[in-house]
């Protein structure tokens, strides 16, 4: 089978790989590049557990072919954390509020977390609630989750807040 030339950015670092066109992201995520957070779960796109930010939208890796990300930019769980041997203050949000139990949807759900935190510091519990229904979860019941979502959202709206002006 024909191979073809990609250059994928996954969390910040340049990748250039040959592949085969049916190799779908999540495979080439986990086989290729050992980046192994990425679960594969369903593989029909359903579960949610092989999530990844697509030029910082969500998409379901399983579903994807690593052609298509060819030049684009691939955040994985892994590249969540600001580094190695850290985590983000969702990934800490998650660990606090025992929002995991198998683990097994937890990378998907902090990609969908992570998503939803990009674009509002002040999600509703409607908007989390939205955000993270794709994802399929059976152990928690999703109200640890959605705590850990509020919880990184208060306290990144607090690091953002304007420092108090100094007291002469």
């Amino acid at each position: 089978m024909k191979r073809t030339e990609i250059t994928i950015a996954v969390n910040g670092r340049a990748y250039h790989r040959t592949v085969e066109p049916r190799t779908t992201l999540v495979d080439f995520l986990r086989d290729e590049l050992r980046l192994t957070g990425t679960h594969a779960g369903c593989e029909h796109g359903v579960c949610g557990a092989c999530s990844v930010l697509l030029d910082g939208e969500p998409v379901r890796s399983c579903l994807m072919f690593a052609v298509q990300a060819d030049r684009r930019q691939v955040t994985t769980v892994e590249g969540l954390a600001p580094g190695a041997g850290e985590l983000s203050i969702l990934q800490d949000a998650f660990w606090e509020t025992h929002a995991m139990q198998c683990g097994f949807c937890t990378p998907g759900m902090l990609i969908a977390g992570q998503a939803l935190l990009n674009r509002t510091l002040d999600p509703t519990r409607d908007d989390i609630v939205e955000a993270i229904g794709g994802n399929l979860c059976r152990c928690t019941g999703y109200q640890q989750i959605i705590e850990a979502i509020e919880l990184a959202a208060r306290r990144l709206r607090a690091a953002n807040a304007p420092a108090e002006p100094a007291r002469p």
